[in-house]
């Protein structure tokens, strides 16, 4: 009645495998954790930088200008990227003096080849939380069986077995479970509200794209550089 049924006692007294399912879910939250805060912070400073840069861009300043700056920013959004990569390739096809639709073509191709690369790099690590809220239970449910099982086979050369002697090999091996469910549940909320944040960004950058495109058909092959976005939304 007076044994000692803390997790830290149980956690030690377990046998080898389960310690070592039981190390490695604890290592697993600690990086999942830390995607979790490091995304939290990066997709705000997206939807950020990308507000300031959409604000700019049907401020009525020129485009040429805001592409000149778009070239020498150190850090940009990736709405500023993908409308630097769309005039650019817009103003390289201009030169060459290719008719309007070549020209808009090309720069709506430029602009969805970096939307692409845009969305791969705000996705990253996304997968590896969907993996860890899948699998991290039945890791658990792993060392929770491997437990249970080392338990029952450490009983078998007992002459009498009551509760009290299988409530500790129990209470060791269930800590597994507790700690997957520990490492999944915070993996599978944090997948779930990036997942949904990532597809309100992409919105966002689909819909500049095509108004972009809208200003770019509207200038084709008519001046040397598309006027300025102001009052065109």
């Amino acid at each position: 009645m007076n044994q000692d049924f803390s997790i830290v006692t149980l956690v030690l007294h377990a046998s080898f495998v389960v310690q070592l399912v039981m190390a490695g879910l604890m290592l697993t939250s600690l990086v999942s954790w830390t995607v979790i805060f490091g995304k939290l912070f990066g997709l705000k400073r997206v939807r950020g930088m990308n507000d300031d840069f959409e604000r700019e861009f049907w401020s009525g300043k020129n485009l040429a200008d805001l592409h000149q700056a778009a070239a020498t920013k150190e850090k940009s959004s990736p709405m500023e990227r993908i409308f630097a990569s769309g005039m650019r390739e817009f103003m390289k096809l201009r030169e060459r003096r290719l008719d309007g639709g070549a020209q808009l073509d090309g720069a709506r191709r430029a602009m969805r080849a970096s939307f692409q690369r845009e969305l791969d790099t705000i996705e990253s690590h996304l997968s590896f939380l969907g993996t860890v809220g899948s699998i991290s239970p039945y890791i658990g449910l792993f060392g929770t069986v491997w437990g249970i099982m080392h338990a029952f086979v450490g009983l078998s050369n007992m002459q009498q077995v009551t509760l009290a002697t299988v409530a500790p090999g129990i209470a060791e091996a269930l800590v597994a479970t507790a700690i997957g469910l520990f490492a999944a549940i915070p993996a599978v909320i944090a997948y779930n509200r990036f997942a949904r944040d990532i597809d309100r960004i992409a919105i966002q950058l689909e819909t500049f794209i095509e108004e972009f495109s809208n200003i770019l058909q509207r200038n084709a092959a008519v001046g040397p550089v598309p006027q300025p976005a102001t009052g065109t939304r």
